[in-house]
């Protein structure tokens, strides 16, 4: 009797111990397809941006002291008056959901030092207002310095006076406020005084990086 109790017993055990293997294996199993779902559905809204095709028709963007400029299709904008400096891009969304521009970062960088890491996105500056480029559409980003005061005033006047290559950070984010991205812009001028723009890199602050 028993062994009878224990052979049922151990057969309960392993009859226990195969449903919780195959339970433990059905959640895993659950749990990638939702991930995977997620990754597809996340992929779906994201945006990237890149400059235009010189080909591109230009964008008219207005400031809000009523400068207006047009930018033409990939080139940008760098105008310096004694009240402001007005910096303009052409841009393209390459990615499959809408882009949301928030904020952005002005810098001098060297071309060699391209590579280097963003600037904390705290001190960004914040555009007036939130600027949307449609997914497999065309759209713009604009900035301005107007604060003489600004230690970056005199940086960005002086930058665009003298010709050098202007960096810009752009932070940018999806519809539902998710998928925030950096993508850093080069405005190089050419002979003819126009802005050639150009993207270097993307960095993605929401997720972990491709590299």
């Amino acid at each position: 009797m028993d062994n009878w109790t224990i052979a049922a017993s151990l057969a309960t055990a392993a009859g226990t111990l195969v449903l919780a293997a195959a339970t433990f294996a059905a959640v895993r199993s659950a749990n990638r397809a939702a991930r995977a779902t997620e990754r597809a559905l996340l992929a779906g809204i994201r945006p990237v941006l890149v400059p235009s095709r010189l080909e591109d028709p230009p964008e008219k963007v207005g400031f809000m002291d009523d400068h207006w400029v047009h930018v033409p299709g990939g080139r940008g904008v760098a105008e310096v008056t004694e009240d402001a400096v007005y910096l303009a891009m052409a841009l393209k969304n390459v990615g499959s959901g809408l882009a949301v521009l928030d904020r952005w970062d002005f810098q001098l960088i060297e071309r060699q030092s391209l590579e280097q890491t963003h600037r904390d996105p705290e001190v960004f500056r914040r555009l007036s207002r939130d600027i949307y480029v449609p997914a497999g559409d065309l759209g713009f980003w604009q900035g301005a310095f107007r604060d003489s005061h600004d230690p970056h005033f005199a940086i960005a006047r002086d930058a665009v006076n003298e010709g050098l290559h202007l960096t810009v950070d752009l932070l940018y984010r999806d519809h539902e406020g998710g998928q925030r991205m950096i993508s850093r812009f080069t405005m190089i001028p050419n002979q003819s005084g126009q802005w050639i723009t150009s993207v270097g890199r993307h960095w993605n602050l929401d997720r972990g990086d491709p590299r």
